[in-house]
């Protein structure tokens, strides 16, 4: 064999009959393939980099397939896949056509669970290790789960229930001491002392879920890894191990700025330096036009809360934590916790904005439904990372949202335009609502470069729609920031005058008096949205004008029903005919359809 010996890897199989002794020489090759392929093609770098020797010892130990491996989230399971036939194709890691950025169990075997969202792993393994004892398989069942991951309330459920079991199941805690963000709370407080020997052992709160307890060991010390999991595989029962390991490892700049380097995008994959683009000219960050202007606002107003469930950088928050500590709170990957902490805190006359990324809202609903609307509670959520987002793909698209939130009594729906509008409709929150209200926006930056901090604000009238454009034939109905695609699908139309083009930025409360006019007026209506067809904007669309008996002919523009994959933003709105071209396309073949009528 080679000196390259990550060449001839391509499953775990190949891996098993390398040497213990090789294995460290195979665990640079590794890191240094993640980061040559990852400073060009972008992904999450630190985790992955952080769990190589841990990586390697699991398929060397275990005889994976066979033995179920399941990662939590997956952020760290690159090196996974490069051992698990995917080398070759790792350089299509989250584009378009390519591999997920996340496992999945139709893209292979190996990959036993599809992950994405946190706290998972534990519940999983543990269903995949009762089955095989009722099947009467001889199995082995890991779950490798983070210290921020296993701080969420669906990681303890899951060990509360092993405790009782008497499967074949090991927990694998990597601990490194933080998430996308540091990891916050007294359960990290608890682990630091575990790891600096200052908590006794008879007060393992592991033990006492009736785990066998081994660690905390050096994550990155292979023979030691190896050592202790063939033990474990003789131990029966539930199993913890508890492993220290360094976010970033490898990549010196990674370890050193270990949140920034999460998903760094472009580097130098030499010198570990960021490759910055240019952000001279640009429109902010929509996350930015939040965090700013909600620390704006708090300066007059000392009910302002701000919550996030383990997002501070990500949503902005940190502005505010920065500026107000004691009035900005980061709960850790408890989404439940947030919204119904959120709800405590408005009974009291706080004004709560909890800033949750869409996808994980999810993750709340029943709080959202029982805690917040059943009690008409003002609540202000701002949805992050709404409408498509990209490379992340299928568990991060926020596209569900308008359609889960729409269905729920007392609850306010709106999605900006732009950044004014984002800007606006937070100050009119922040004056006082008698409803609970979802604010959505999506990831990255406006259209206007020239944004700053107004001196001041406008409030918005609830449920009121905009007229953008006038027009004679079609009426456009757009809902949020998607309707800057459809200004410049209709700016390309030689007829642009047939087309009329509405703004609402309310779903709920539609704007019916609006609505009633559109409908006498235009018997071609199209609706367009970046999210779910099914039940969303255009739904509510279609549902108003059954209810008063109208004959238009409605089309729906939006995500199909079915889960949209990974690639570019524009690729994907490009795939759901919401991009430029395709409602360009759209409207053109109306416009010819009518004229054909006509004559």
């Amino acid at each position: 064999m080679s000196k390259n010996l990550l060449e001839h890897i391509n499953n775990p199989a190949d891996l098993r009959k390398l040497t213990v002794s090789q294995l460290p020489q195979l665990a640079k090759e590794l890191r240094d393939f993640i980061i040559a392929i990852v400073s060009v093609k972008e992904g999450h770098l630190g985790a992955s980099l952080g769990v190589v020797e841990l990586t390697i010892a699991l398929h060397y130990a275990f005889d994976t397939p066979n033995d179920l491996l399941v990662w939590d989230v997956g952020h760290q399971a690159y090196g996974h896949k490069i051992l698990t036939e995917r080398r070759t194709k790792f350089d299509t890691n989250r584009q378009l056509g390519g591999i997920s950025g996340f496992p999945r169990r139709c893209e292979s075997e190996y990959d036993t669970f599809g992950v994405g969202h946190s706290s998972t792993s534990i519940s999983a393994a543990l269903g995949m290790a009762i089955a095989s004892q009722l099947k009467g398989e001889n199995k082995h069942h890991i779950a490798v789960i983070g210290d921020a991951s296993i701080a969420s309330g669906m990681a303890f459920e899951g060990l509360n229930h092993a405790g009782v079991t008497d499967v074949d199941l090991l927990v694998i805690l990597n601990d490194n001491a933080i998430g996308i963000d540091p990891s916050v709370g007294s359960l990290r407080n608890y682990l630091t002392a575990v790891k600096e020997g200052k908590n006794p052992k008879q007060n393992n709160m592991i033990k006492s879920l009736n785990f066998d307890y081994s660690g905390p060991v050096d994550g990155h010390d292979l023979p030691l890894l190896i050592k202790e999991l063939e033990r474990l595989k003789k131990v029966k029962g539930p199993k913890f191990l508890h492993i220290i390991t360094t976010k970033g490892k490898g990549l010196q700049q990674a370890e050193d700025d270990q949140v920034k380097y999460h998903a760094p995008g472009k580097f130098d994959a030499a010198t570990g330096e960021l490759i910055k683009s240019s952000t001279e000219n640009l429109p902010p960050k929509f996350q930015d036009v939040f965090g700013l202007t909600l620390v704006e606002l708090a300066k007059n107003n000392s009910k302002i809360i701000g919550i996030t469930p383990a997002m501070p950088s990500g949503s902005s928050m940190k502005f505010m934590m920065d500026t107000f500590p004691k009035r900005a709170i980061d709960v850790g990957i408890a989404e439940q916790h947030a919204v119904t902490l959120s709800a405590g805190m408005a009974t009291q006359g706080m004004v709560v904005f909890c800033n949750i990324y869409s996808t994980f809202l999810q993750r709340a609903y029943d709080q959202v439904i029982h805690d917040v609307a059943l009690q008409n509670l003002p609540v202000i959520f701002c949805l992050d990372r709404a409408g498509l987002v990209g490379e992340d793909g299928a568990t991060h698209h926020g596209v569900f949202d308008i359609a889960y939130l729409r269905c729920i009594p007392n609850m306010l729906i709106y999605a900006p335009k732009d950044e004014m509008e984002l800007q606006n409709i937070l100050y009119t929150a922040s004056l006082g609502l008698k409803n609970p209200i979802a604010i959505r926006y999506p990831r990255g930056r406006g259209k206007n470069a020239d944004w700053k901090m107004p001196t001041d604000f406008q409030k918005i009238e609830i449920g009121k729609s905009k007229k953008l454009k006038k027009g004679k034939n079609v009426a456009i109905l757009s809902t949020g920031t998607i309707g800057d695609n459809v200004t410049q699908a209709l700016s390309g139309i030689e007829d642009e005058g047939h087309f009329a083009h509405y703004h609402f930025g309310f779903v709920k409360p539609l704007d019916e008096k609006k609505l009633h006019k559109i409908c006498d007026k235009f018997s071609t209506i199209i609706t367009v949205e970046d999210g779910v067809t099914t039940g969303g904007f255009g739904s509510a669309v279609l549902e108003f004008s059954a209810k008063n008996d109208y004959v238009n002919e409605i089309f729906l523009c939006g995500v199909p029903d079915y889960f949209i994959e990974h690639g570019t933003v524009d690729e994907l709105q490009q795939f759901c005919n919401i991009d430029v071209d395709g409602l360009r396309s759209l409207f053109s073949g109306l416009l010819e359809e009518e004229e054909e009528d006509e004559d």
